[in-house]
């Protein structure tokens, strides 16, 4: 079995150096002339005959701000990425967004935040969050969707991998008001979300969802459905997210990647993402600058 020891950090601060990487390699046992970069400054990886100590790399990198990840190079470029939506494709978090707007943040952030770190009941947390917006005007909706921030590298990690031949996903426990457009803009193919009910007026919320809950197993099960329409293994998929509803699909997926995530779910997920953008998924494929549809 062969495995590619890769290092990255976000396009937009380049930070990866020769020096860098030679203290990586020597970390790891493996020649450092043998490096190969896929992006200058930005992304390298050093191929290895047998698992590393990943550990003792992350050391040596002191606290430079590059994430080194292990990943086997059989059937490395993925066919299938589903990821989540907010904090992930979107800088995001629209509940968050919304409740700031009418006054009421701190209500909604505390449960949103344990929900994220796994300490509630998903469903029971977005249920608890959705009953807060009672009677919210739809106007106020559009206005936190014109400001809706695109997270760096989203879109050429989606038109990178669809041009390649991968289908695109998102998986979302946030609402179809809001991914559906993200969708369209970054050329998502298919969208899995929760949907909020809208009063027989058509202009306010009701401050309930329409059954059923998406939550992290349906998450999971939009992954493995997809990939058996496509008639591949689930080694041959991607998932990517940030919290704890997203950890049922990050563990069956080939390649389960915590972004900038929550201490749970970036100990629990094979591969991690803490400083690089979403271009870092493209590098743990294998992609080379020259191979990435620019943003």
């Amino acid at each position: 079995m062969s495995f590619a020891l890769v290092l990255s950090t976000a396009p937009t601060t380049p930070a990866l150096t020769a020096d860098l990487v030679a203290a990586a390699a020597a970390a790891a046992g493996l020649p450092a002339d043998a490096a190969r970069w896929l992006f200058p400054e930005v992304a390298a990886e050093l191929a290895a005959d047998a698992a590393i100590d990943l550990a003792a790399v992350r050391a040596a990198l002191g606290n430079a701000p590059i994430d080194a990840n292990l990943v086997e190079t059989e059937g490395r470029r993925k066919r299938l990425l589903v990821a989540d939506m907010e904090s992930t494709l979107i800088e995001n978090e629209m509940l968050d967004d919304l409740a700031a707007e009418i006054g009421i943040g701190p209500q909604i952030a505390a449960i949103t935040e344990k929900s994220m770190r796994g300490e509630v009941d998903f469903a029971q947390s977005v249920r608890e969050r959705v009953a807060l917006l009672t009677d919210l005007p739809l106007s106020i909706m559009e206005t936190c969707a014109a400001r809706i921030r695109v997270m760096p590298g989203a879109k050429s990690l989606v038109a990178t991998m669809t041009a390649h031949g991968a289908r695109c996903v998102i998986a979302t426990g946030g609402f179809g008001y809001f991914a559906h457009p993200v969708a369209d803009d970054l050329g998502c193919h298919e969208v899995h979300c929760n949907h909020l009910e809208i009063a027989a007026d058509g202009a306010r919320l009701t401050g309930r969802l329409i059954d059923p809950i998406f939550d992290r197993a349906a998450k999971r099960h939009t992954l493995e459905g997809a990939a058996a329409d496509l008639g591949i293994p689930l080694s041959a998929t991607m998932a990517v997210g940030d919290g704890a509803n997203d950890l049922d699909m990050l563990s069956v997926a080939g390649f389960g990647v915590a972004f900038r995530a929550k201490p749970i779910v970036a100990a629990a997920a094979k591969l991690a993402l803490s400083h690089s953008d979403l271009t870092g998924l493209l590098f743990l494929q294998g992609y080379t600058a020259s191979d990435i549809t620019r943003d």
